[in-house]
């Protein structure tokens, strides 16, 4: 919004960005009175600017203390930043307990026409805001284990053929997608490989124009600022964390002896993705700092040339479980 009605370009003089588009905050007021109407002040809370921060993601690059004076300069008042307030009862929602219910059903007891339901609209909506807009890595990474010293070919390093797809993250047995990461260790760290092993990676390029759901880190995406009203910021407010449980679908640890019924709740969500028209999904790695993908339409990338690998040293990084064994 800032680029549509600011009128200059400049250095912030909040964050201190240089050469982007600006505005007097005063004229971003009328937006951030309609969000503070979903908080009700009270004696025991947080200010409006923790509470924007937490739930919205906001002014990540600023202080608590700079976010204040910004705030003040937005409300045209030093007090309200510095109240505390809570969330209003309008800010509650049960999606997340369904989500977990529907979860539970679907590994346990219904897997095709659960008795459990949840709003395939209200997803379908959640999940539009969550459309990646950067700009994707230009080459991206598969690593296949090898099961001798020589390296596949390149046209083995796609996804298996329908009649060999096992189940996956995000594809279900017998429909293959692409899993490819960001960079090489990534890719070579997601097949588990053990130390001596030969790795054959393949880089792809992929197509441009996709429309790939982001489920990095929704908190950071989803904005107020889009809402007609109070209601539905409130709505919008009580599901981020049902999208943030979403997201974490597809990098929850998986035991590969238990594979094939803890990935039916992260297939079910690409299922609904994959049927809004997307392409496919962009997730953190459980094994790493950088991204995956997983690509529903596996033509829509160019294997382009190998990369053999030999795995020198495997980590592990192990923390204390405390469990009562009982014989």
């Amino acid at each position: 919004m800032i680029p549509e009605i600011g009128e200059s370009e400049g250095d912030c003089s909040f964050c201190n960005s240089k050469n982007v588009p600006l505005v007097e905050p005063i004229q971003l007021r009328e937006y951030f009175e309609l969000l503070t109407g979903i908080y009700t002040q009270a004696n025991e809370g947080a200010t409006l600017g923790e509470w924007f921060k937490s739930d919205w993601g906001m002014f990540c690059c600023l202080d608590l203390a700079n976010t204040k004076d910004l705030l003040a300069e937005v409300f045209q008042d030093g007090n309200v930043p510095r109240m505390t307030f809570a969330p209003s009862s309008k800010c509650f929602s049960q999606n997340l307990d369904n989500w977990e219910n529907l979860r539970k059903e679907l590994m346990e007891e219904n897997r095709f026409f659960p008795k459990e339901t949840i709003s395939l609209e209200r997803i379908s909506y959640l999940v539009s805001q969550l459309f990646y807009k950067g700009k994707l890595p230009e080459q991206w990474y598969r690593a296949r284990i090898q099961e001798s010293e020589e390296p596949y070919p390149l046209d083995k390093m796609g996804p298996p053929p329908k009649d060999r797809a096992t189940h996956g993250r995000a594809n279900p047995v017998g429909i293959p997608y692409l899993y490819v990461a960001s960079d090489v260790l990534t890719s070579v760290s997601e097949v588990r490989p053990h130390t001596g092993e030969f790795v054959t990676v393949a880089e792809f390029q992929i197509a441009h124009d996709l429309k790939l759901a982001d489920l990095r880190d929704p908190r950071s995406l989803i904005t107020p600022f889009i809402c007609a009203d109070a209601e539905e910021i409130a709505a919008l407010r009580g599901d981020i964390e049902f999208l943030v449980r979403l997201g974490e679908e597809l990098t929850r640890p998986v035991l590969p002896r238990s594979a094939a019924v803890d990935y039916i709740p992260s297939q079910y969500l690409c299922e609904l993705i994959k049927k809004d028209g997307f392409d496919g999904v962009i997730y953190k790695s459980s094994v790493g700092d950088q991204i995956n993908l997983a690509l529903f339409y596996p033509t829509k990338a160019k294997g382009i040339r190998l990369m053999p690998h030999r795995v020198q040293h495997v980590s592990v990084e192990a923390t204390p479980w405390h469990a009562t064994h009982e014989v």
